[in-house]
């Protein structure tokens, strides 16, 4: 009875903190991707998405860089002061018979932008500490619910995100400044460490500079480069001569593998 009781508190402890964590378990540890967490949704622009471009994560054009309308504006809870960029989520209005559209069913969206706080006092700030809230776009919204309903109470999870073609990584800075945005992420999707190689240099540890473009202050002009890009599940792949020798401030270069 004792071994049982000590299980039973155990058991009753880690739910206490997965509920607790919620949203901060990364994809592929504890029980992450399984348990569906209560937030709220609303949406922004209209359904061409323009206002929905660029943002927050350092992304620019979303339909180029292959995320489309898929995306959503992260509450300060959720957005993790942009180390939950490039995160996947599937997301389904519950609760609300009125606006909800009957057998919806989920829909899946990656994390591109930042739904920033209002500090002016009022009753229905969504984006402020510590709510959790997702801000899609019109077109994701509507696949849920009523445009006219505003605002929708939602059930969301982590999942691992489907991407077409290799990692790429956009080059850009000077010879002596240089930044790499990494996008099209499968798996975890959210990259948290990113090393640089020249062709005749060591590993180089970059240093995040907001969202997902990450810095180095090595001038690597003229060697062909190579990344190890590290996601949130601890998954390392190691991207030999992505770019070659005379790559280009301004390019994208595409990696052959993927997570």
């Amino acid at each position: 009875m004792a071994k049982f009781q000590n299980l039973f508190t155990w058991a009753v402890f880690i739910t206490l903190m997965v509920q607790a964590m919620g949203d901060v378990i990364p994809l592929g540890k504890g029980r992450a991707g399984k348990i569906w967490h209560d937030a709220h949704a609303t949406f922004y622009g209209d359904l061409n998405g323009g206002e929905t471009m660029q943002g927050a994560c350092g992304y620019g054009d979303l339909f180029q860089q292959g995320y489309g309308l898929e995306t959503a504006a992260l509450s300060t809870k959720l957005f993790k002061d942009g180390h939950a960029c490039g995160a996947c989520f599937q997301i389904r209005c519950v609760k609300d018979p009125q606006w909800c559209i009957p057998n919806a069913g989920a829909i899946t969206i990656t994390a591109t932008n930042f739904c920033p706080p209002n500090w002016i006092p009022a009753p229905d700030h969504w984006c402020n500490p510590p709510q959790r809230h997702f801000d899609l776009s019109m077109t994701m919204f509507t696949k849920l619910a009523q445009a006219k309903a505003g605002i929708i109470p939602v059930k969301y999870r982590r999942v691992p995100c489907q991407k077409r073609g290799g990692v790429k990584f956009e080059l850009k800075g000077n010879p002596y400044w240089l930044t790499a945005l990494v996008f099209n992420v499968g798996g975890a999707g959210d990259v948290t460490n990113v090393k640089i190689k020249g062709s005749s240099t060591d590993w180089l540890q970059m240093s995040r500079n907001w969202g997902q473009v990450w810095q180095t202050g090595s001038n690597i002009v003229g060697r062909s480069l190579s990344f190890l890009v590290t996601t949130s599940d601890g998954k390392t792949l190691r991207f030999d001569d992505v770019a070659p020798a005379n790559w280009q401030f301004g390019q994208t270069y595409e990696g052959r593998i993927n997570f």
